[in-house]
């Protein structure tokens, strides 16, 4: 299954086409796609009136400097923001680190979208693409944190994604740009990078995002088409049961598969569920990849909210109004 991506704020014929294949399970929204909180519920309505199945419609909410939707919302703080409190109160933070993923999900789901890619429980060990987007350095500081998260984004019926699996922050690279290479054995990583996951797989976690970053100790190829990562480990050490989804296949690191075509069946013969296709214009390519393959649309279907809450009724619960005010003190 392919989760794609869109040019504008409106959908175009030619991508109203696209939402009409059997292997688009939904769309993964930008900033280019947003233009405000109507506007952008208008266009998560657009798609699944488009689309003849239910579409899973995502974005990358984060907080800090990855937040899709701005204008209208709140500005939530980076995940490195609780460090400091952290150090003072450590209670406190993990209790405002719940508040902020309940923020954050409620009002992505205020506006008909149903999944953030959150959250991040990458060591913040100075990669350079996660930067603040991460809690901490310390194993388990970010395993409690993470389990705060997901605890949160539950509270607003949300389904949480652990990102990026089995560990992006011990690297420099940034792997939008270049390729990425970690030399550590599994047995560093377990003690390290995975500790988190742990955390979050026990807490509930409902998705994966993998890494396009390779562990040359553990598989020959990146982790998001690593079967060792995702069905040995992922899987079969750990446990998870949950929705695996690829990093988007547009970014540099994915090349080392090949075309198109072959990222979208690397990643599909490795384990994942759903591949995502962000920049539009790979997606007629990957479409034409995973024509006549056997699709399961089983596993996303858990992750599709049970509606959009509307504004109205999240301006009105005394607990949005709190909650922005504390994650405002904090920033």
């Amino acid at each position: 299954m392919l989760l794609i991506g869109v040019a504008g704020t409106e959908l175009t014929a030619r991508e109203h086409d696209w939402l009409q294949a059997d292997a688009c399970a939904g769309v993964v929204l930008f900033a280019r796609n947003f233009a405000s909180r109507t506007q952008v519920a208008e266009l998560s309505q657009a798609i699944r009136e488009a689309a003849p199945r239910p579409q899973l419609l995502c974005v990358d909410q984060e907080g800090g400097r990855v937040q899709r939707f701005r204008d209208g919302y709140s500005a939530l703080p980076p995940l490195a923001s609780f460090k400091a409190q952290h150090a003072r109160d450590p209670e406190a933070a993990i209790a405002l680190a719940r508040e902020h993923a309940w923020l954050m999900a409620s009002e992505v789901r205020a506006s008909g979208v149903d999944l953030s890619f959150a959250p991040v429980v990458d060591l913040g060990r100075g990669n350079r693409a996660i930067g603040n987007r991460a809690f901490f350095d310390a194993p388990d500081v970010v395993a409690d944190f993470t389990r705060a998260y997901v605890l949160g984004m539950h509270d607003a019926g949300m389904a949480a994604t652990l990102k990026h699996f089995p560990g992006h922050g011990s690297v420099p690279e940034d792997t939008h740009f270049e390729d990425a290479e970690d030399p550590r054995t599994l047995d560093e990583i377990r003690a390290l990078d995975l500790v988190p996951f742990a955390a979050g797989i026990e807490a509930g976690a409902d998705a994966v995002m993998m890494a396009h970053v390779r562990y040359p100790q553990v598989a020959p190829e990146p982790a998001g088409f690593a079967p060792r990562w995702i069905r040995d480990i992922l899987r079969g050490e750990m446990g998870f049961r949950g929705v695996v989804f690829s990093d988007d296949i547009g970014m540099k690191a994915a090349d080392s598969a090949g075309g198109v075509k072959a990222r979208v069946e690397a990643h599909l013969d490795a384990g994942c569920d759903a591949v995502l296709v962000c920049h539009p214009e790979l997606v007629e390519d990957a479409l034409a990849a995973v024509h006549g393959r056997v699709l399961d649309t089983m596993p996303l279907a858990g992750l599709v909210g049970r509606g959009a809450v509307g504004w109205d009724a999240l301006l009105a619960d005394a607990r949005y109004m709190d909650s922005r005010q504390r994650l405002e003190d904090l920033s």
